[in-house]
């Protein structure tokens, strides 16, 4: 696992009230997570898949991209008993190249409740979210997942049973 160079940012209980200082910092760290699981980021297209030995497939999927701003989607495929798949948690992610920051626009996740009904993001949720995907980031770096260029994009869900080479 990896450690912080911020001791706050995986001793802060999740009730804390943050600072719009410590939310930029977490974003950027997110940034450097982000890196090391996708390396290749600013050259990747399409829906690309990182299986795991224990079955569940991280999909990381680039809606846009241009030379500032990188616009994804990061989740588990988790099998269903019908055949299908179950994305949880699902990330919707902007990274911004320039200023070397991760922000969280969408948070779906069955776990822990982000909101309850609609209001307005504040402060505290976004860094509830920012600090979700740090520790969701630390777990998939520490599973061996990456994404790379060099491979191929897959298109569309994929089966339970099919399983590509998991990232060196």
């Amino acid at each position: 696992m990896q450690v912080s160079s911020y001791p706050w940012a995986d001793a802060l209980p999740l009730v804390a009230r943050p600072s719009v200082g410590a939310l930029l910092a977490l974003c950027e760290e997110n940034f450097a997570r982000l890196a090391r699981l996708a390396p290749d980021l600013s050259q990747l297209e399409g829906r690309r898949l990182s299986p795991h030995a224990s079955g569940v497939d991280l999909v990381l999927e680039v809606e846009s991209q241009t030379r500032y701003m990188t616009l994804l989607r990061l989740t588990y495929l988790f099998p269903t008993g019908e055949g299908g798949v179950r994305s949880d948690p699902d990330a919707r992610l902007r990274a911004y190249h320039d200023a070397r920051q991760l922000e969280v626009l969408e948070l779906e996740q069955s776990l822990w409740s982000m909101r309850n009904g609609y209001a307005p993001p504040t402060l505290a949720h976004k860094w509830r979210a920012n600090l979700f995907l740090a520790k969701w980031l630390n777990y998939c770096l520490g599973q061996g997942h990456c994404f790379l260029a060099a491979r191929p994009a897959v298109s569309g869900a994929t089966s339970p049973g099919r399983r590509l080479p998991i990232c060196p």
